[in-house]
């Protein structure tokens, strides 16, 4: 009954594209000394894609029917049933498989990409192109300008994204010292560590001073969008003047301004501890 209605199917298939054949035959007969090339051309291309829509539909039918058929043989009803479970076990398996596959290379897709260190620096400061800095307690192990008299240490952890920001931002450090010589010592460190080889910051841009002030007013003087320090009390009287600021402070106290971030490190602030 099926293999009847196919070949009433395919015969009415037949009919249709010798119809169309001979319809469009005849018209290109009656128009193709009225119509210009390109007219002439959409028509012949027409006439192709119905053909090759009625060989595309044809194909399988008489594939289908030019298969040999298999000698039929009978087996038992447990040989069948048993048959019948494996493909059917089968069958779960390898949809299974594939559901799985396609779900891995789905959540392979849809991964979210962790951002690079400059992408993080950037975002962090807000696209900010121009950064000052205190030395002592955020890029220097020393916590106190009196300690530079004796050694000057730079903190090995802070150096990637010191030299990461030098790359984007032009940034200016700075530092409160009691005499020359913690000055010499101060560049001659940094130096060593590899901070003036990136070529984002030389030691022009290392700025000394001899008061707390001082170092407010080189701050106010040069207009960064972001200044970087340790004492509460020249973030609170920057604030006014700085478009954005960060205090590093252990205790990690509460922001005092809408434009004032707090971290206890400058690492911790770019999301590296």
């Amino acid at each position: 009954m099926a293999e009847s209605s196919k070949d009433e199917l395919l015969q009415l298939i037949k009919r249709f594209g010798a119809y169309l054949t001979v319809k469009m035959s005849d018209l290109f007969t009656l128009f193709s000394q009225n119509l210009d090339s390109r007219s002439v051309g959409a028509i012949a291309g027409l006439a192709v894609a119905i053909v090759f829509t009625w060989r595309l539909l044809r194909s399988p039918s008489t594939t289908q029917r030019r298969q040999p058929k298999k000698p039929s043989t009978r087996p038992s009803s447990s040989g069948v049933n048993s048959q019948s479970n494996i493909i059917s076990a089968s069958s779960v398996i390898a949809s299974s498989s594939d559901d799985t596959r396609a779900q891995n290379v789905v959540d392979d897709f849809f991964q979210p990409v962790k951002p690079t260190l400059g992408q993080i620096v950037r975002q962090k400061l807000c696209e900010g192109r121009k950064v000052t800095c205190r030395l002592v307690g955020i890029i220097l192990e020393e916590i106190d300008p009196e300690d530079l008299q004796k050694q000057v240490t730079v903190r090995s952890s802070v150096l990637e994204v010191l030299l990461e920001i030098t790359k984007y931002c032009d940034l200016y450090l700075m530092e409160r010292v009691v005499d020359d010589e913690s000055e010499k010592r101060v560049l001659q460190c940094l130096e060593d560590a590899g901070v003036f080889t990136s070529g984002g910051l030389v030691k022009d841009k290392v700025l000394f001073c001899s008061t707390e002030s001082g170092r407010a007013s080189f701050v106010r003087q040069l207009e960064p969008d972001w200044h970087i320090d340790t004492n509460p009390e020249n973030i609170s009287l920057l604030a006014r003047f700085i478009k954005y600021q960060l205090l590093i402070s252990p205790n990690k106290p509460e922001r005092t301004a809408v434009n004032v971030f707090t971290a206890t490190s400058l690492e911790q602030f770019f999301g590296l501890m």
